[in-house]
């Protein structure tokens, strides 16, 4: 890739994916900056990072102030501010504050982000574009009664959705009036906590769907492009877990189906940078679009793994001005690539999460294994952010080859000190559907009883915890 204006980047985020920045940054030749709570201040991406600097303050708000953010870019000279995913990943106000300071923002403008995190607007645009939407509401909802309202004729079930929402939050199924008025203050009240803003409206509810996403990435020159789609379907409560390029769901047409929907999406509203655009496919085949994320997504290791392309490296090229490297008849894929999100939490206890110190981690490793984290032995994982460990991405030239190495990657895996969803993984492949490819977004709620794994350690787990208790007592 080509030299270009970005000399020095601050990493906006923490955690695996400024690692994953950092790295980027690191092979690019472009200095990377890290910011740090006290609370983090042993985090791996500030160990690696060419730079650091310690934020004062509540651990999870200094992450969340623009103003600062973009003050503390231009202090330290930075050309660049890679946001991440979460925290102001899709926040239109940071955007703006860095582009007033001279200062690179590396994700859409803030025009764009405004318009599609407002979920009433994006689903005004799609229409406009051609692209189909679930039935709902013509805007955002005034209050429960015009809620039953809207309900009667569309249907029942209904989603209440925050129109500013997103990462699954914000949501509630309602299945008949009583329900809905029920829920139609509490969804306000989420929405209003989480996202600032009091507004909902509603969707009707695509029962048992397939959650298929597409990535695009688009330059300031016209070129957009996709680079095929992910099956994130393995979900509990709107929340992703396990991750897969391409779906294994779809035939080869309906895989050129919604990547032809995700690129006009993103013509539709001027899209620049990398994004994502989400679709439901219902029990009919029937696409239909949900919303557009305005960043860089958790799961994007399995598209890097299938296309060969480096996501946050384009990312920082495009944000610099330049072309993309590629056209779209340059972007093929090979293979199969799985992920799944190692989270600290407990499955068996409803997925309680588990925070506290690492006593010990192997990382998995071997052909068409990938692991992105940001813990080691010894780190301790705080209880302010979310219990996202690392990401396991595996690939293989096909299906069962990949669940093979899946299931072998979440072997060789070793996580001692907190819980973790591994053992719940384990389980997860060896189940039927999943074996036959033939699951949807209610899966994890249909089979509770994968959760009833054993979790006794193996005997090489309670050889080193036995050598470890020895040399400790020791004191060597």
């Amino acid at each position: 890739m080509a030299q270009f204006s970005i000399r020095k980047l601050l990493v906006a985020n923490r955690g695996e994916i400024a690692v994953r920045i950092v790295r980027a940054c690191n092979e690019l030749g472009i200095r990377s900056v890290a910011i740090y709570s006290e609370s983090d201040k042993n985090a791996l991406h500030v160990k690696k990072a060419d730079e650091a600097y310690l934020l004062r303050g509540d651990p999870l708000s200094v992450y969340l102030d623009p103003h600062k953010l973009a003050n503390l870019a231009l202090a330290t000279g930075c050309d660049a501010v890679h946001p991440g995913y979460g925290f102001m990943s899709e926040n239109h106000l940071f955007s703006e504050r860095c582009a007033r300071r001279g200062v690179h923002f590396v994700g859409p403008k803030p025009e764009t982000i405004r318009k599609m995190g407002d979920k009433v607007e994006a689903r005004k645009a799609m229409m406009e574009a051609g692209v189909p939407v679930v039935p709902g509401s013509d805007g955002n909802l005034a209050d429960a009664a015009a809620a039953v309202e809207c309900a009667e004729k569309i249907g029942y079930p209904v989603m209440l959705k925050a129109t500013s929402g997103g990462g699954g939050r914000g949501i509630r199924r309602c299945e008949n009036p009583e329900e809905l008025r029920r829920n139609f203050e509490r969804v306000v009240s989420e929405a209003s906590k989480a996202f600032g803003s009091a507004e909902v409206f509603m969707e009707k509810c695509v029962v048992n769907p397939r959650h298929i996403e597409v990535q695009i990435i688009a330059d300031s020159h016209g070129n957009v492009c996709h680079l095929f789609e992910r099956d994130c379907s393995i979900q509990r409560r709107n929340q992703k877990l396990i991750e897969i390029a391409p779906s294994p769901q779809l035939t080869a047409s309906e895989r050129e189906q919604v990547c032809a929907h995700a690129v006009a999406a993103a013509r539709a509203v001027g899209y620049q940078n990398a994004g994502t655009v989400e679709f439901l496919l219902d029990e009919r085949r029937n696409f239909y679009f949900m919303e557009m994320n305005t960043r860089l997504q958790v799961e994007h290791p399995v598209t890097e793994t299938i296309t060969g392309i480096d996501l946050v490296q384009e990312q920082i090229s495009v944000a610099a001005g330049e072309k993309l490297s590629f056209r779209q008849e340059e972007v093929g894929m090979r293979g199969v690539a799985i992920e799944f999100r190692i989270n600290a939490e407990d499955p068996k206890k409803d997925f309680l999460p588990s925070f506290g110190k690492i006593t010990r981690f192997y990382s998995p490793g071997g052909p068409g294994v990938r692991f992105d984290s940001g813990i080691y032995t010894g780190y301790m994982i705080p209880p302010y952010y979310d219990s996202l460990c690392g990401k396991l991405t595996v690939w293989a030239l096909n299906w069962q080859a990949a669940l093979k190495r899946g299931r072998r990657g979440l072997s060789d895996m070793s996580i001692a000190g907190v819980k973790t969803t591994v053992p719940y993984y384990r389980m997860i492949l060896s189940h039927e559907k999943i074996i036959a490819a033939n699951f949807d977004t209610s899966f994890v709620e249909k089979h509770p009883e994968l959760t009833e794994y054993d979790d006794n350690p193996s005997r090489e787990d309670l050889a080193i915890a036995i050598a470890g208790a020895v040399v400790a007592a020791a004191g060597l």
